[in-house]
């Protein structure tokens, strides 16, 4: 499916007819000189190329233009590469002939304090005015290496120009440059695109356009942050709907990292914990350095997961077979049990020695029979029950390991499942070389490759369950509210909401007087439970203002004595309501605890969990971006660490997880139908009884926008 409101057709961007270098310089040091270069020498260009320099009327034999507006046809893009004082001219001049695209080389903008905040904020007005697209600026430029086609200053550009299936998309260019050069282990990089400082175009806008692009078969972004939530959401969800795996890198995790990325490209680098629960949602597979993003992509290009997880090892090294073997376990992988053909042949070939069940070690003996090596590897790559082959090379061992690599090559063109050879020597051999020659992309270490099937295979593992599902509902974008303007609801007020809502609550009420409580309770039946209501006072229990178990009425008495001295006390100048008096849950149970709040990149998330004094503590928790759908009410459920409490774990009742999962669908439906009301909710405990008991917010809190 396609999303109309997002995704703008970048087809004339990425493959122009006519492009036209403004700043183009003969000066080979300068970004107008380097850029030239690239265009002229290094690039295939399909179409027109317009060097445009007011100063000069000859280039290295062209001809070169004194602006935009003299030029004979209006170029698909203007890559722009004069100071920063002079871009707005440019601009303008684009602009006013209606130049679609323009690629801003240029730093000096967003990122350097507030006059070039304000410069920028002209260019996306000029931008926004004339139906112009920028791509930058303070950005390398875009580099189109299946099209040969290098609209960029970097001087590394005629190096990195092995052609596959990857796209890469970046804000920074000196990481962006990193995975582009992991093109030496083997599989090349087709699109890259380093986005800058965003001022129009962004990641998101590139990873919608390789989604549907036929020549990229895996997406690579790395994020500093996202400035538009719903924007990047389409991406990803248009991705999935096309069957291609995104691998993010998403920088700013601590705090450290935020201040770096926000002086870097100036974005919003938003909670981690947030953006790793939307990433999950989507389908995205996130990794936490270079190496496992080049290691997790580069398996995704040599082959797509299947229905088949389990795992084939085979190698010539006992300890390592038995490295393998622990790694694969650890990860929470399964090695395969081969079919009884598979054994039998590999009983037939390898010496009586040889340890013929996965994991197979077929000793250093056999190495020199390169044939029998091959036809064994080749066996164990076909197995039915096998979905890859991992085959760790300890060691760089001269011509051995060169005929290693060979029955590698030799036995993967036989099979379907994919041979992953891991080069395990700091020693890179000609084995390896010729590895990487024949696309295998050989991880270095056993725990990075085991990283990347890992990721792989959970990855096919979602695509499978994801294949009937409905495409997400997008969240809508709700601008941030001023603290003046929240305003925060009594527990009754909150409770009423949700009861309005069908959500289900005990019976409550707020008593004015101790005589009133008396009443209520006695209506009610005891045990009830008081708990202080007050505007001012959101965490009773903080200030004794809660009672609980309260068994009859001279309790009751006792209690609102108590609450009411303690309040006046700890918050002599909140204003008091009187008691909320509300029937006590039955005995026995689990608390819980559901959160939403109003993230600024992507909207409201829930937060769910382990409940009570607990949350803050152990932090056993799960979250997810609203609306959830079944699905993740289910796995949010599922994800605990305490779930085997609520599973009957040590022989307690199993609890209503069926109630527990209609609550939260409840709450996500609750906030989405009031998303411009609601700031913040807090549902702390959640009392969740046995199957068939229900599952019921004992506390509400709900912050919202003033409302009248």
């Amino acid at each position: 499916m396609t999303h109309p409101a997002f995704g703008t057709d970048l087809s004339r961007l990425i493959h122009p007819r006519a492009i036209a270098l403004v700043g183009a310089s003969e000066r080979p040091q300068s970004i107008g000189g380097r850029t030239l270069s690239n265009l002229l020498d290094h690039s295939q260009i399909d179409g027109e190329l317009y060097l445009v320099n007011p100063t000069k009327t000859e280039l290295r034999g062209r001809r070169c233009w004194p602006s935009i507006a003299s030029l004979p046809q209006t170029p698909d893009v203007a890559v722009i590469a004069v100071p920063a004082s002079g871009v707005i001219a440019v601009m303008e001049e684009c602009a006013a002939r209606g130049v679609p695209f323009a690629i801003i080389l240029t730093s000096g903008f967003g990122e350097a304090g507030a006059e070039g905040e304000r410069a920028q904020a002209r260019l996306k007005e000029i931008a926004e005015q004339a139906g112009m697209r920028v791509y930058g600026p303070n950005c390398p430029g875009l580099t189109n290496v299946n099209a040969r086609l290098g609209m960029t200053f970097s001087p590394s550009f005629p190096h990195d120009l092995v052609k596959g299936p990857i796209g890469l998309a970046t804000q920074g260019g000196g990481l962006g440059r990193n995975v582009m050069q992991a093109m030496e282990r083997g599989i090349g990089i087709g699109l890259w695109a380093s986005t800058g400082n965003e001022v129009d175009l962004q990641v998101a806008d590139f990873i919608h356009y390789m989604a549907t692009a036929p020549d990229i078969k895996v997406i690579v972004t790395l994020l500093e942050g996202i400035k538009d939530g719903p924007r990047f959401l389409a991406a990803l969800q248009c991705a999935a709907d096309n069957g291609k795996p995104v691998i993010a890198l998403k920088v700013g995790k601590s705090e450290y990292g935020q201040r770096a990325a926000q002086s870097h490209t100036a974005s919003l680098t938003g909670s981690a914990e947030v953006n790793s629960a939307v990433f999950r949602q989507y389908g995205v597979i996130e990794v936490d350095d270079i190496d496992e993003l080049v290691d997790t992509a580069w398996l995704f290009a040599r082959a797509m997961p299947g229905e088949r997880e389990e795992i084939g090892v085979y190698c010539s090294s006992g300890g390592t077979t038995a490295l393998t073997a622990d790694a694969v376990g650890t990860a929470g992988l399964t090695l395969a049990e081969f079919a009884p053909e598979t054994i039998a042949l590999l009983r037939s070939k390898l010496p009586d020695y040889a340890a013929v069940n996965n994991p197979v070690d077929t000793t250093a003996a056999v190495l020199s029979d390169a044939d029998l090596v091959e036809s064994t590897l080749g066996a164990v790559a076909a197995d039915p029950n096998t979905g890859c082959v991992i085959a760790p090379i300890a060691l760089d061992y001269g011509e051995t390991t060169v005929r290693m690599a060979q029955t590698i090559i030799a036995a993967q063109q036989r099979v379907q499942s994919p041979i992953v050879p891991i080069w395990m020597s700091d020693r890179l051999g000609e084995g390896y070389r010729m590895l990487v020659a024949a696309g295998f992309a050989p991880p270095r270490s056993v725990g990075k490759a085991i990283a990347a099937i890992r990721r792989w295979t959970e990855w096919g593992r979602w695509r499978r369950s994801a294949a009937d599902r409905p495409a997400r509902r997008l969240p809508s974008a709700v601008p941030a509210a001023p603290a003046s303007a929240l305003r925060s609801l009594s527990e009754l007020q909150a409770k009423a909401l949700l009861e309005k809502a069908g959500i289900p609550l005990l019976p409550a009420a707020v008593a004015r007087t101790r005589e009133e409580a008396l009443q209520l309770a006695d209506g009610m039946g005891y045990p009830v439970v008081a708990k202080i209501a007050s505007p001012d006072i959101l965490h009773k229990s903080d200030i004794g203002g809660v009672r609980i178990g309260i068994a009859d009425g001279a309790q009751l008495a006792l209690a609102w004595d108590d609450i009411m001295a303690s309040a006046r006390h700890h918050k002599p100048d909140a204003a008091i309501d009187g008691l909320l008096i509300e029937k006590m849950a039955p005995g026995g149970g689990v608390e819980l605890m559901a959160g939403v709040t109003r993230d600024p990149v992507f909207g409201h998330v829930m937060t769910f969990g382990l409940g009570g004094v607990y949350v803050e503590i152990l932090r056993d928790v799960t979250r997810r971006l609203l609306p959830l759908s079944p699905e993740d009410a289910a796995s949010m459920v599922r994800e605990m660490r305490c779930f085997p409490v609520l599973d009957g774990a040590r022989g307690r009742p199993v609890a209503d997880v069926p109630a527990l999962e209609r609550l939260l669908l409840g709450v996500s439906d609750f906030v989405t139908a009031n998303a411009q009301r609601i700031e913040e909710m807090d549902l702390n405990p959640i009392w969740v009884g046995a199957r068939g008991e229900g599952a019921l917010p004992l506390d509400a809190v709900i912050v919202e926008r003033g409302v009248a």
